[in-house]
């Protein structure tokens, strides 16, 4: 989905509850338009794989919100760092939970 878009995935981590993704979107796309499209086209094809989710979730896979911040100040690096850094806490919290 993001290659149809041209949208490049720097980095990402998938946790229990959440995902972070760095990706660079061309600025012919509002950071809007670009949630709104991978949001949704991501919830058809998850629904598509594995239809019982779409009775778990009552058909709302995603939550409505999302955080947005561009790099600015800091580095790319700065920014996988702080992906790596929640995929490790996230790990722990589910071997804790788990216990």
């Amino acid at each position: 989905m993001c290659r149809y878009k041209d949208v490049e995935i720097i980095d990402g981590a998938v946790c229990e509850d959440h995902i972070h993704l760095s990706v660079a979107i061309p600025p012919k796309y509002s950071i809007l338009k670009f949630m709104g499209y991978l949001k949704g086209k991501s919830t058809l094809m998850i629904y598509d794989r594995h239809p019982k989710l779409q009775s778990k979730w009552d058909k709302a896979f995603w939550a409505r919100g999302y955080y947005v911040s561009t790099i600015g100040n800091i580095t790319e690096d700065a920014i996988k760092k702080y992906i790596r850094e929640q995929a490790e806490e996230s790990r722990k919290e589910e071997i804790i939970e788990t216990q």
